[in-house]
């Protein structure tokens, strides 16, 4: 079948991108700026803040699903509004849709585990804008699958493995906090998962993350002794004496969705291994 992805440039639409060609779909991929790595079938520009540019994209690739990777962070326009006119196209042509969301929908204030029941209470304009697009989505297209995940990890190429990169050479400033806790994804695991909701039934919110709660320090120092880096030079703080917004812990409890799915989401202790043939893979 034909797929669209839309944020096909980034780390995620890329993997997606990869994965849905492999198994033989025609994939168009889309991108804001510029097309990224990836190889799909066709690359297409798209700016999610204009209507016509959708229309227009939707129109040409005539697509049977369409999974939403894209990111415009805090950009109300792109990561709320955009997302809800995604869905309105999608559900007038009856096109399967999945959209990606994220734990920042949540507090982490009075609870630290969450699963597809708990109401989203955002603490940044990222979350808040991520936990609108859940409503406009699933309003305007009851059929979609709304999939929240965490940190994505994978290959070396994420933005957190770069980063302990950067701070155990000592190339940039800062601190991984030990306060700051989630349950990090593979990007292999997680978009193979969203392309098994894809082709089931699903509809609704499920929650896509792998089982091991850890914080960002944490992650870190497995990061750092997978790539043989030094370990002992990563800088911890605390997110609560920093300025930096955002919930302290969220855990995304993802056992709903991993009894519906073929495809195992590993823990990060499990895929940051040294050595896991997971991260070995060539581009």
């Amino acid at each position: 079948m034909t797929i669209l992805i839309v944020g096909g440039s980034g780390f995620l639409g890329s993997e997606l991108v990869r994965q849905a060609r492999t198994a033989g779909h025609t994939t168009v991929a889309t991108y804001a700026t510029k097309p990224g790595d990836a190889s799909p079938t066709a690359w297409c520009p798209l700016d999610l803040r204009d209507a016509g540019s959708l229309d227009a994209v939707m129109a040409e690739v005539n697509p049977r699903l369409v999974i939403n990777a894209s990111s415009g962070r805090a950009d109300w326009a792109v990561t709320a509004e955009g997302p809800l006119q995604l869905a309105r196209v999608a559900a007038k042509h009856g096109i399967r849709m999945v959209h990606v969301s994220t734990d920042a929908v949540f507090s982490g204030a009075g609870r630290v585990h969450y699963d597809e029941s708990c109401l989203p209470d955002p603490v940044t304009p990222y979350g808040a804008a991520k936990a609108a697009s859940e409503t406009g989505v699933l309003a305007v297209h009851p059929k979609a699958v709304v999939a929240r995940t965490s940190l994505i990890i994978g290959y070396g190429r994420s933005v957190h493995e770069c980063l302990v990169h950067q701070l155990a050479v000592g190339t940039v400033d800062g601190a991984l906090f030990t306060d700051d806790i989630r349950c990090p994804a593979h990007v292999s695991d997680l978009a193979a998962a969203l392309l098994e909701l894809a082709s089931s039934g699903a509809a609704g919110i499920h929650h896509v993350t792998g089982p091991d709660a850890l914080s960002r320090h944490e992650l870190g120092v497995l990061i750092a002794e997978r790539d043989g880096l030094d370990a002992s030079r990563l800088p911890a703080g605390l997110r609560a004496d920093s300025s930096v917004p955002g919930a302290l812990d969220v855990r995304l409890d993802s056992q709903a969705t991993q009894r519906q799915l073929r495809t195992t989401l590993r823990g990060a202790r499990e895929f940051l291994q040294r050595g896991a043939t997971a991260d070995q893979r060539e581009a």
